[in-house]
This record gives structure tokens, sequence and C-alpha cells, in this order.
């Protein structure tokens, strides 16, 4: 909305700061981080009131967390996704058809778990959404979503995937893009909702990721630095930044109630969302396996469940104490400060190792 004020720079020339994408994302930044600090204690209030015993715990979990986590509400993801979108249609250019993909996917991804968070509170019971349904409509959305982005691009660039550490090299996939891409914005999701099991564990390194992609939007979708970096150059896609830089100031405020002991928790209502988010951007810089790399956090706790299960399915044996793989090293004696700082310092070098792909070349 914002941004339209740039369009009046030959008359006022201050103005003229609105057409910068810099600008407009430390402007994202800051109002979602005030959305969240003004509106979050109230929002906290009325979840408490309206879920009485709060998110369930499970049983089978570390025995700790029935003590110190009872009782605390859950769907903070909603105070993220608020002031995240209220930014968002605040200050990024809404002209933009990859915002409002973004914006869909992550709305979409919220409802999702929106409805899931909303089973387990008022079941009383960690058992939320059906799987296949709730992946079903993931993929559907997904699915919706990678279509669009083949629309925006010439072929068969608009159906290839670039890869990290080679200047010219893609590969076209053909019709086999859009349920690829769908696969790498659900697979994100859902590996962003299993990180999220400890307080503060799954923001801080989806902060990392969104101010990693945010630099890869930034780029990817000026000309100048694209070429010069010799990364492909997606036009249009450097508005993302705007939508990363609103999640990064959301996600501050929501880690300000967040924070051990945390007085409210994200839920499936904003993991989901923002892991989708992720996933979109990916899709739409053509940065589908960096994120892999920057986002590795969160395939290293997808795939320890996903081990788990068929280790245990096969062999009838566990690989880890316990799944997802932050609970394993909580059984191992880690603290949960231990287990969430550690794992944020991994975020931070996987997130370093990404952004090198994009000079390494």
């Amino acid at each position: 909305m914002l941004y339209l004020l740039g369009e009046l720079a030959p008359h006022f020339s201050a103005l003229n700061v609105f057409k910068y994408i810099t600008f407009r994302t430390g402007g994202a930044i800051m109002t979602a981080l005030l959305f969240v600090f003004l509106f979050g204690p109230r929002i906290i209030a009325a979840l408490r009131l309206r879920q009485g015993h709060g998110q369930p715990i499970r049983e089978d979990g570390p025995a700790s967390h029935l003590l110190t986590k009872k009782g605390t509400p859950t769907m903070g993801g909603l105070m993220i996704l608020s002031g995240m979108i209220v930014a968002t249609l605040l200050w990024a250019d809404l002209r933009n058809p990859y915002t409002w993909i973004v914006l869909g996917v992550t709305v979409g991804f919220g409802l999702i778990g929106f409805y899931d968070d909303y089973l387990k509170v008022t079941k009383s019971s960690h058992k939320g959404f059906g799987g296949k349904a709730r992946l079903g409509l993931e993929f559907l959305i997904a699915g919706i979503a990678a279509f669009a982005v083949t629309l925006l691009d010439a072929e068969p660039f608009s159906t290839s995937i670039g890869f990290p550490f080679f200047k010219e090299l893609t590969l076209n996939l053909g019709l086999f893009f859009i349920p690829f891409a769908a696969f790498v914005v659900v697979g994100a999701g859902n590996a962003v909702n299993l990180t999220d099991g400890l307080d503060g564990l799954a923001i801080v390194p989806v902060m990392i990721a969104a101010a990693s992609f945010g630099l890869v939007a930034y780029l990817t979708g000026n000309a100048v630095f694209s070429e010069y970096l010799q990364i492909h150059h997606v036009r249009g896609t450097g508005e993302l930044a705007v939508l990363c830089g609103a999640v990064i100031g959301a996600g501050l405020g929501f880690l300000w109630f967040n924070a051990p002991p945390a007085a409210i928790f994200m839920g499936d209502t904003g993991s989901l969302a923002l892991g989708g988010m992720l996933g979109a951007i990916a899709v739409a810089t053509k940065h589908e396996i960096v994120l892999a790399i920057i986002g590795g956090l969160f395939v290293l706790e997808a795939v320890s469940v996903i081990v788990q299960v068929a280790s245990f399915k096969l062999t009838g044996k566990r690989v880890f104490r316990m799944a997802p793989i932050h609970h394993h090293f909580e059984h191992l004696g880690w603290t949960e400060s231990q287990v969430v700082i550690r794992f944020w310092i991994i975020a931070v070098v996987l997130a370093l190792v990404g952004l090198a792909t994009l000079k390494l070349r």
C-alpha cells in the first residue's frame, strides 16, 4: 500500500524511498514487531481464556514437559501471522503476483494448522487433523501455488530447478516441476512443524532462514546483482524480501513471549504456515536445493522422525531415544536451554553455508 507513495516522488522527492525494497523491508520488520508487542498480550489472554487447559502435552514425551509446559496456550501462530500479514499489506507492492502466491500458501497452511490446533485443544489430545486429509489439503494448496509460479516466467526456465555451485546448470522438469515444487512446500511446512517442540526452538531458525531467503530473493530479483553473482534472475521476486522482513519482525515479537518459560506456544498454526512460506519462496526464487541447506536443521528434525518410524516398523528397534531429535538430546541429559541454543548455532552455521552458495560458482 505504502509502495504507491513512491509514485508521487516526481512531486515530493522524499517519497522516493518507498520505491526501495530495502526501506520497505525495514518498515515491515518494525511494523510487524510493534503489532505483536501491542496486541500479543491481548491475544495470549484471549487464547488462555478460551483454551482452559492449554495445549495437550504428549504423555510419551520428556517427563519434565508435563510439569513445565502444562496449561500453556497454543495457536501463538495467530500473533505471528497477524503481524506478518498487516506488515506485508502495508509495505509490499500488492501488484506483484509473487506477493499473493506466497501469502496464499502462508494463510492456507496457517488455516490447516489452526484447525489442527483447534481439534487438539477441544479434544484435549495431541492427535489433531487426520494425516491423509491434512496432507491432501497441503498438496492442493502447494500445487496451485506451484502452477501459478510456472505462469510467471518463460519456458523452459519456469519449470526448471537450479543447482548451487554451478553457474548455468538447470534441470527442466517439465510437468513434473509442479509435484516437485509442491513436495518442497509441503516438506518445508511439516519439517518446521516437527521442529516446534521446545520454547524458542522453531521461531529463531525460522527467522534465520527468513533473513537468508530475504537476501536470496532480493539478489535473485535484481538483474544487476544476479548477473554479478551469476545466479538465475527471476524478475519480481525481490519483493519477497518484504515478506521475509515481516516474518522477522513478527518472529522477534513472538519470541518475547515464547522465550522460556513460554507464555504461549506457536502451534501448528504458526509452524506449518511459516514452513510453507519458506518453501514457497524457495520455489519462486529457484533455490529449492539451497533451502535444504539453509533449513538443514528442519531437514534433520524431519529425517530423524522418518528414520525412527522406519526403523521401528522394520526392526522393532528405535534409532533415537525419542524423535524428533531434539527430544533425543533431552533424554541424553541436555537441558532445554542447551538444546535450543545449540540448535540455534547449527541454524546460523547452515544459513552461512547456504548463503555462501550464492558466490561460490
